[in-house]
């Protein structure tokens, strides 16, 4: 797999953009990648060294229009920490 396949895009909420100053970021990823390979991902796209991923499986929310009830899809968020000697990602540094 590619790791332009693994790491699909970032999440931007309130509780990622606090961790930007502690070099923590958060990316929506592909839900047959694991950690290891997330890490990966990470250090050869923005070029980087990671120090650990945390990752948790999101589940779909029921939303509703109407009579007309669905899920939204489910997918994987991952936490990426940085290590204290490591560069920032210059993406998530003009939002902070």
């Amino acid at each position: 797999m590619n790791a332009y396949d693994i790491i699909l895009k970032p999440v931007m909420s309130e509780k990622a953009y606090a961790g930007i100053p502690l070099k923590r970021y958060t990316f929506k990823v592909n839900r047959t990648a694991n950690k290891i390979e997330i890490k990966q991902a990470v250090e050869r796209i923005f070029g980087v060294s990671v120090e650990r991923v945390n990752t948790v499986n999101v589940r779909g929310r029921l939303k509703r229009q109407g009579r007309t009830q669905g899920y939204t899809s489910k997918y994987k968020k991952a936490v990426v920490t940085l290590k204290r000697d490591s560069k920032a990602i210059e993406f998530f540094e003009s939002l902070s």
